[in-house]
């Protein structure tokens, strides 16, 4: 594989909060299993390597995040900054779903292309959307801003597994959303596995456990068992969307705040 398709993949964390098993996990009293805190930290990605940056979400944004009192440690922009990142000038991003914690910052990358599943875009920008169940984890300026981009020529938008650059796959599975998308990222050391919200925690892979907020479980257990495949081969490695795991799995990225950001491949 050329280098121009292997990167180095930076999980940032940029923000945190303190929740308990039963409001995280789907009808948790069915594991006969006590209740017990468990945090949840918020994270976007950046793929990169001479050739180019790919920013994977755009975290919350200051209104999304006090709307639901989540802790801001640094916000997102900031955070890219802090490792080299230009939101102003980067030429990609792959929104992985809708939701106020992945969108929040989406203006502020006037100049990529969004890559996004068509899937997802068609949901949040029509009716169903808006329904108070589904609504809540979104912020209306922000699903209206994807139609402001699609309108400025600069959204992709893809029905199946497609390639946004070379070493990079981005895979449809839905579940937690209607298109939802997990990303897979070449990487020197083999494969970094973004699942983003397929898998907010380990724990739903390893146990089985869906999330509380899900548009469809048979789907959100398909992504599941996908992880899980694709897991099992060699050099391939799992990244969760929210679990505080992260942070002590993979190595801190050097000369930068500590806590902020680790090298998952």
């Amino acid at each position: 594989m050329t280098s121009d398709a292997t990167y180095e993949v930076i999980a940032l964390r940029y923000g945190t909060r303190r929740g308990a098993k039963e409001e995280i996990f789907l009808n948790y009293a069915i594991y006969g299993e006590p209740d017990e805190p468990l945090g949840m930290d918020y994270y976007c990605w950046v793929a990169r390597n001479a050739e180019r940056t790919v920013v994977i979400d755009t975290g919350f944004g200051e209104v999304g995040g006090a709307r639901r009192r989540r802790t801001t440690l640094v916000p997102p922009i900031d955070a890219l900054t802090r490792i080299g990142v230009d939101a102003a000038t980067a030429p990609q991003v792959v929104v992985t779903h809708a939701h106020y914690d992945h969108i929040g910052n989406l203006p502020a990358f006037p100049a990529a292309e969004v890559v996004m599943a068509r899937r997802e875009y068609d949901f949040w920008t029509g009716p169903y959307g808006r329904r108070a169940q589904f609504a809540w984890s979104t912020e209306e300026s922000e699903t209206a801003h994807l139609a402001e981009v699609r309108a400025q020529g600069r959204m992709t938008l893809i029905d199946q597994a497609y390639s946004p650059a070379p070493g990079i796959e981005v895979i449809p599975v839905g579940g937690h959303t209607p298109g939802q998308v997990i990303v897979l990222v070449a990487t020197e050391g083999g494969q970094a596995v973004l699942a983003s919200d397929a898998a907010h925690y380990y724990e739903e892979i390893e146990r089985d456990r869906p999330f509380a907020y899900v548009a469809d479980l048979e789907a959100m257990y398909r992504g599941f068992d996908l992880l899980k495949e694709i897991a099992s081969e060699s050099g391939r490695v799992i990244v969760a969307g929210h679990d505080p795991e992260v942070m002590r799995r993979f190595p801190a990225v050097e000369g930068i705040d500590p806590g902020l950001a680790v090298r998952v491949g």
